[in-house]
Formats: structure tokens, sequence, C-alpha cells
């Protein structure tokens, strides 16, 4: 059968099968040969073929046959993307329907690589340059850099489930695939699912339309370890949280490690049923803070080096790179972005990279990411959040109750807008500058000694940014 005859076919099954079906399981699929009435077709994993022959091969078989080729028999040959054991197996499956009454019905093969080989799980690509190598660490994210590196090095299950969360562009993907790609290094046999929950929905689904519950259930009950990204698509969705429940159950019962991330803690998530907060808040729960300007400096400095190498001779005068960690604060994917398209813009138009050249370059960027918040705004949500006055925050009033309120909103002025500290002091009741420092100073020592406060802040820097 020539690949013209095979290309009409696959467009008869499009139709017939429906386009996610046609894009999961019949575009993978590579026409090998038609030899003696069997068609033999290559596929990545056993367990597709396990799932097209179980689904689609009469399907296939049907369409063939309307072709006029000479195909009565189908046979899936694995041929994994990296190389496995050569040795092989071949497995005929009976045919749908009663094998008395249709004796002629067409067989299926498949021709699989030996048991020992291990099966490639359906997950989503893991990012190669997402490892722990490339992770830039810093006060921000050094607890979960370090909470995910323990759970990479396997051994005894200690944290079930790590729940990694934070903003976007703070390093929870990062993260996620990091672990998967030590795993699998120190750890071949072990079987490790990643996919976003977005995907865990999609296969739920796929599973209940085509009556494949039990194979979805098998599948995700026997890996090692089950890694969920951005679980917060879940919320609100009811029958994919009620299986999300018993899968998760099922592997803690089997002391299997679970990851999952999410853009917010699990009590904020809302929609999330409560029993499953709950089952999310049992392990290690660990938020990616927003990056700092050591942090982000940090980062353009690591992939400034890169740069360098793969644009020898270009010239990068000094304060640029400090200049970026200043001004582009709140997401490390736009930070990268900016950098890479500089490096890009200068070699193009052979200039030295300066502030000049930086501020031209990325003028939508830095406009983007000009701070909007105001200090009025600020001062409204720090003072229903701590239910005190407005007068008492911008008054003279010096007690606890309401001086550490006005430190938070200081601090947070600083941070959220372009005031200087003069003119943030004349906001807060003709203060001079150096209260406003002092405050300031005084909010960033609380953050790493006293949680409430450190949660505080967070809290409303992201209701501030929102």
């Amino acid at each position: 059968m020539k690949n013209e005859t095979w290309g009409r076919v696959k467009q008869q099954l499009l139709e017939s099968v429906g386009r996610n079906n046609y894009a999961n399981w019949i575009e993978p699929l590579a026409l090998k040969k038609v030899d003696n009435g069997v068609a033999v077709f290559s596929v990545p994993t056993s367990f597709m073929a396990n799932w097209v022959s179980r689904n689609f091969a009469d399907t296939i078989l049907t369409h063939l046959k309307a072709a006029n080729t000479s195909a009565s028999r189908v046979e899936f040959l694995v041929e994994p993307l990296r190389p496995q054991p050569a040795a092989e197996q071949v497995v005929a499956l009976a045919p749908k329907g009663d094998a008395k009454t249709a004796p002629s019905e067409p067989k299926v093969a498949i021709s699989a690589v030996a048991e020992d080989a291990k099966e490639e799980l359906p997950g989503a690509p893991l990012d190669p340059r997402f490892t722990f190598e490339n992770f830039v660490v810093g006060k921000p994210n050094e607890l979960a850099h370090a909470a995910a590196r323990r759970v990479a090095e396997g051994g005894p299950v200690t944290f079930n489930p790590l729940f990694l969360y934070g903003g976007v562009g703070l390093g929870k993907t990062h993260l996620m695939h990091a672990i998967a790609h030590e795993i699998r290094e120190r750890s071949p046999e072990k079987r490790v699912l990643y996919l976003s929950a977005e995907q865990f929905m999609y296969r739920f689904v796929q599973a209940l339309r085509d009556r494949q519950m039990i194979d979805f259930k098998q599948l995700f009950r026997s890996v090692d370890v089950l890694m969920v990204d951005d679980v917060q698509f879940i919320a609100g969705k009811d029958s994919t949280q009620e299986e999300f429940f018993h899968t998760f159950n099922a592997l803690v019962d089997q002391h299997k490690q679970i990851i999952i991330s999410a853009d917010r803690a699990p009590g904020e998530i809302q929609g999330l049923e409560d029993r499953i907060k709950s089952r999310l808040q049992c392990g290690l729960v660990v938020d990616l803070h927003p990056t700092d300007y050591e942090l982000r400096l940090g980062i353009l400095q690591t992939k400034a080096e890169v740069y360098r190498a793969q644009y020898p001779g270009l010239q990068f005068a000094e304060g640029v790179l400090e200049f970026l960690a200043h001004r582009i604060s709140t997401n490390v994917r736009v930070l990268e972005g900016a950098l890479m398209r500089l490096f890009a813009f200068a070699s193009l138009v052979g200039r030295e990279i300066t502030l000049d050249l930086t501020q031209e370059c990325l003028a939508d960027i830095l406009k983007a990411s000009e701070r909007k918040v105001t200090v009025e705004e600020i001062q409204r949500k720090v003072s229903e959040h701590y239910a005190i006055r407005l007068s008492d925050m911008i008054g003279p009033k010096r007690v606890r109750s309401i001086a550490r309120p006005r430190q938070v909103a200081m601090y947070l002025a600083k941070h959220l807008t372009a005031r200087s500290l003069p003119e943030i002091g004349r906001r807060f009741g003709g203060r001079d500058h150096t209260t406003v420092m002092h405050g300031v100073r005084r909010i960033e020592e609380l953050k790493s000694t006293d949680s409430q406060i450190a949660d505080d802040v967070e809290m409303l820097r992201r209701a501030l940014e929102a």
C-alpha cells in the first residue's frame, strides 16, 4: 500500500474518530509496510499500541478495506524514541465479536519491546533547560529549592504532597521539571508522570466518554511519582475533583510521591473542595515569594554569561543588568525575555549594549512594567486589612496596633510605587524620609522572623497588583 493511500485513509479516519482522537492516537501512527495482508504501523509506546488496538483497530481495518488494500490484519510495532533492548515479542489480540460466527475477522497484533523495558508514560514533555543546575537560588525561593531537592533525592517519602505555590514566572514549573529530571536520572526504574491539571482533566473526560475509566485509574495509580502543575485549574469541576481526590488517596496509601503546584495556597483556591484542600495541606506547603532585587540580578548575571558565549565580541556596558533588575520586578520570564531581546537586537545592529540602547530596545517592556499602584490605594488596603481607620494611619498615634500597619504600608509604598522616600513621608502625615526608611527596614527584618508579617505583606502585595 502506497503512502498516498494511507494519507487518504487518515483523512477518512479524521472524520470518523474526531479531531481530538485523531491527533492523539491516529496521527502518531507511521505505516511501515503491508506484507502478506498485514499492515504494520510503528508507535512510540506500548501504552499507545494497546490503546489503539483496543479502541481503533477495527475502524482502521474497515477504512483500509474500503480503500481496496490487501490488509486483513493490523500490527503495531513499538519503536520508542530512545534506544531500547532489541528483544521483541508479538502478542496477538482476539478480534471483537464472536469468533465462532466470524472466523474470518482480521486479527490485531502488537509487536512490543521486552517486558523489562521501561514504558514511556503519556505525560507532558519536560523542558531540558529546567534543571536544578540552571535554577538561580535566592532568599525568596531558597526553601522551595531545598524542599524540591530533598524530594528529588528519593529515599523515604517525607513531604507528601510537596505543594509549591507562587505567582507567574517565579519558578514553580522550573522546579517541577527539575525534580522530574533528577528522579529519572537517579532512579530510571521509577515511573514519573508529569502533566498539567488541564491535561489530567482532559484525560479523565476522554476516559469517561470512551468508557475507559479502568485504564485511566490503572495508569494514574501505577506511577511512583505523580506531578500535577497548576492544580487550581480543576477548581469548580466536581467530577474531576472527585477522581483527583481518589487518585491522591490511592497514591498516598501506597507511599508514592505526589508533587503539586498552583498559583496560590490551597486554602485560597476558590471552588476547590474542602477535603482536597485538607489533603493538599497535609504535606509541605512552600511559597515561592516574589523575586527581590538581588535574586533578579543573579538571574540576569547567569543568563548574561550564556548570551555572551552566544554573541562573542558584543560589548556590554556596566549598570545595564542593575537597571533591568530594578525596573522589571514582577515576572522572571519577562526579565529573561527582555535580556534575550536586548542581546539579539545589539547583535543585529552591531552596537554596544548601553543604558540608552536598553531603553530604546525595551521601551514597551519597561513601560508595561511601570508600577501603577498609588500610595493612597496602599493606605486604604492596609487599613482595611488591619481594621484601623485611615485617619489613624496617617495621624500622629504611635501605638503598636497602628504603627506596625503604618510601617507595612510604607514598605509596600516603597516597593510598589515609583515615589521617593520624602514623597512617601509627606503622604503619611508629613513624616520625614528617615522615618519611612526606618519603617521599611523594620518590615524587611520582620519578614524573615515573623511569618504572620510575611504572609500579610505577600497577601497585600498580591491584592494590590491584581
